[in-house]
């Protein structure tokens, strides 16, 4: 890309972007019902045993989006609890288009309310502060750039509580790829958790 100018490199990352999105929503359509359900397992077991998710008192989860093969990490939710730990999910002003985290007590409340995710109720306690924030994303490379659906609601949310907020992707290794193209606005996570493997970012 030595030869573009700026405005030509970034239209085609962006058009790079659009082609991996759609790439990798297809292989993840593709993967069975039940080996979504291993390898989320996995995932929420390899969560569970970092130190930093051990001693938070706050983190915020994401509910799966139905049918899109998402990391499933509905079952953690009554482990953390059981814990004493307090559960937040991704909120979002319909007005505003702004994500904030909601403290939730039960579950049920969630629903779709415009965005295509389940969210709290808007008069849920929003969450000032946070310990550990979880991620998903389509894919992810070993620098801790991810790959979601292209609306930036996570790249724009996470400075307001990281640091000192840990955000923490969660993917199937095979959504791993070497880089994921960056452009303006773009926020790394500081940790990556796959169903094989506790990723560090290379940087």
């Amino acid at each position: 890309m030595d030869d573009l100018d700026p405005a030509q490199e970034t239209a085609l990352r962006y058009r790079a972007k659009a082609v991996l999105r759609k790439r990798a929503r297809a292989l993840r359509n593709a993967i069975p019902r039940d080996a979504v359900a291993e390898r989320s397992a996995r995932i929420a077991a390899r969560l569970e045993a970092l130190p930093v998710f051990a001693a938070a008192a706050t983190v915020s989860l994401f509910w799966p989006i139905e049918g899109r093969n998402e990391v499933d990490l509905t079952a953690l939710d009554a482990r953390l609890r059981a814990a004493g730990k307090r559960v937040a999910y991704p909120s979002i002003d319909a007005d505003t288009r702004v994500m904030t985290f909601r403290f939730v007590d039960d579950l049920a409340s969630l629903a779709e309310r415009g965005f295509g995710v389940h969210e709290p109720d808007p008069a849920a306690p929003e969450a000032g502060a946070l310990d550990v924030i979880v991620v998903p994303a389509l894919q992810v490379d070993p620098r801790g750039h991810r790959l979601g659906y292209g609306a930036g609601f996570y790249d724009r949310t996470i400075p307001r509580f990281a640091p000192p907020a840990r955000a923490i992707v969660v993917a199937f290794s095979f959504q791993l790829i070497p880089e994921v193209p960056i452009t303006e606005g773009d926020v790394p996570v500081s940790l990556i958790v796959t169903d094989e493997a506790v990723i560090e970012p290379s940087g």
